[in-house]
């Protein structure tokens, strides 16, 4: 065996070790999220840790909470932007929205939120529909950092440019600017969009189900997770979502080989959101 193959084992052996521990000593669980993604992410941190090995990284997270808080964060998935992918919230609009309002109140859960952008996006879309008055919307993540930049809902203006186009793309209705006030270098979202937004920390790996409720949204979240976490996570949704609920997904993720997919139909198959049937 080469000494390269060799290497290999030893590392993975190594990253298998680390999030053992951090599940024993923290209770975070990564043992199931995509083996590339963490190996990047440790890799990374190891490059910027000064220490010799993974095995270092390991002793030291034991005993230093506030490392070990660091490589939680670098596990976290926060790439995100306001309307990101404008489609999916075009179709929310014009096809969800309609099927929402059936209902004397709705609650919706942002699952994964990371830093909030796409929370305050639905926010603005709720409230030019109508419908953010008797709505709560849930927003959730396992990293109590993101969480709070979340709440604080304080953006770098220079994104600005970006969020305005996805917004009009998205069939945003007002001016894009009414939603914020800029402050030098950023902008703060403004705080009538904050009433009706609870945020809070979740672990879709370790926690159970939190509220019964008519909407999902948890994009961008599973790819970084295997099969069986994957099916984990979905049980929880499935368990979350009234019959007739909305899922909606990243537009590279899909129910289909997953044990619950039975349970769905796919009602925008290019933005991957999906309706659960009445009869399961």
């Amino acid at each position: 065996m080469s000494n390269i193959n060799i290497d290999n084992q030893n590392i993975n052996l190594e990253i298998s070790l680390l999030l053992e521990a951090i599940f024993n000593k923290y209770g975070y669980d990564f043992r199931n999220y995509s083996k590339a993604h963490i190996k990047r992410r440790i890799l990374h941190r190891l490059s910027l840790s000064g220490l010799d090995n993974i095995s270092a990284m390991t002793h030291k997270a034991i005993y230093d909470k506030n490392f070990a808080s660091q490589i939680l964060l670098d596990f976290s998935i926060n790439v995100t932007e306001m309307f990101r992918d404008p489609d999916f919230y075009f179709f929310i609009r014009k096809e969800v929205i309609p099927i929402l309002k059936t209902y004397p109140f709705v609650k919706i859960w942002h699952a994964g939120c990371a830093t909030g952008e796409e929370v305050y996006s639905m926010a603005i879309l709720l409230k030019e529909e109508n419908l953010y008055d008797r709505t709560q919307i849930y927003a959730t993540d396992f990293n109590a950092k993101v969480i709070k930049s979340a709440k604080d809902g304080i953006y770098s203006i220079k994104n600005i440019k970006d969020f305005t186009r996805n917004y009009q793309k998205a069939g945003g209705k007002e001016s894009f600017s009414d939603y914020y006030t800029a402050n030098y270098n950023s902008v703060i979202i403004d705080n009538s969009l904050k009433k009706n937004i609870v945020f809070s920390e979740h672990n879709l790996v370790t926690d159970s189900v939190f509220a019964e409720v008519n909407m999902i949204i948890c994009r961008n979240v599973l790819i970084y997770f295997n099969r069986d976490l994957q099916n984990k996570v979905m049980n929880l949704f499935n368990d979350s979502l009234v019959p007739g609920g909305i899922l909606g997904l990243g537009t590279k993720e899909s129910l289909q080989f997953l044990e619950k997919g039975k349970n769905y139909n796919c009602i925008d198959l290019k933005n991957k959101i999906y309706r659960k049937k009445y009869n399961v």
